[in-house]
């Protein structure tokens, strides 16, 4: 069973010291790449979230929110941050006067300075100015962090092995549309040398009248097709590909099958293409936009798959 790439999962955690959201978000990406919003008490963690999401998850873009509200006991022992908060304030009187200011009229200047400018309560949404009596942010307690980690991780798993369902079953009917289509150029290829053998018999006598056909010349002519439209080997091949490809779909899962998953559907590709170039029949023709057309819709989704 495949896995998708996307997933979604949150975990609350209540903690000694206060409240724990964490909200993990997936999305589709070659590579591992994970990005974090983590409050200033929760950053030294973030080398040890990563190693926690690179255990469960092998490659995707991993986005981790982590929100921490202090409980009554931390609330107390904490205080205002005075240095942060001129500072800030200070940067935004300076933005203000630089940017804001100049844009507005004599009048509505004195309005504004009567009122006393910009709420100063918008500042704290730039910043934490709570720390503890002793100058140091009160910490999160790492246990409880990755124990918030892990079950939101296992929700996230969780819709991955869902949305893997539904991309299975789409990629199964896309493939067994190719295989269709396949068979189809498999019982046609013969067919249209055997075409082509009497077309060129009646071309040859028509312009011939009575003269007595070189069936030796007629069978070199035919073999000389044979050869340059054989595309028996490009359909023993794809079929191979094909094979592969839905032995992975069909694996236990153990292992992340999107980049092999990606490397057959080029293998597919290859063959289809050539044999289009092979094809010289308007139905084998056909088929192959039809085995093409399946391709691509699996390529489309191998891209979320794990």
């Amino acid at each position: 069973m495949i896995r998708s790439m996307t997933g979604f999962g949150t975990a609350r955690r209540e903690s000694r010291r206060g409240l724990l959201d964490v909200e993990i978000r997936t999305e589709n990406h070659r590579h591992f790449h994970t990005h974090f919003r983590l409050p200033p008490q929760a950053e030294r963690l973030e080398p040890e979230l990563t190693r926690l999401l690179r255990e469960q998850l092998s490659r995707g873009h991993v986005r981790l929110r982590l929100d921490y509200e202090a409980g009554p006991a931390a609330a107390r022992a904490l205080e205002v941050d005075h240095d942060r908060m001129r500072a800030y304030s200070q940067a935004y009187d300076e933005i203000e006067r630089t940017y804001v200011l100049p844009r507005l009229g004599v009048v509505r200047r004195a309005l504004r300075h009567l009122l006393g400018g910009v709420d100063r309560r918008a500042l704290l949404a730039f910043g934490d100015f709570l720390k503890a009596p002793g100058g140091e942010a009160e910490e999160i307690d790492r246990e409880d962090a990755m124990a918030a980690t892990r079950e939101a991780l296992a929700k996230v798993a969780s819709t991955r092995e869902r949305e893997g369902e539904t991309l299975q079953s789409d990629l199964e009917s896309a493939l067994g549309a190719l295989q269709a289509a396949l068979e189809v150029v498999l019982e046609r290829a013969p067919q249209r040398l055997d075409e082509e053998r009497e077309r060129l018999r009646a071309a040859i006598q028509e312009l011939s009248g009575d003269v007595t056909l070189d069936e030796e010349r007629v069978a070199r002519e035919i073999a000389f097709l044979a050869e340059r439209w054989d595309i028996n080997e490009e359909i023993v091949r794809l079929r191979s590909h094909a094979s592969e490809f839905r032995g992975l779909l069909e694996a236990d899962g153990s292992e992340p099958a999107g980049k092999r998953l990606g490397f057959w559907v080029q293998e597919m590709l290859r063959e289809a293409n050539t044999i289009g170039s092979k094809a010289n029949d308007a139905e084998i023709a056909r088929q192959v936009i039809e085995m093409k057309t399946a391709i691509e819709q699996i390529r489309e989704q191998v891209e979320n798959v794990e």
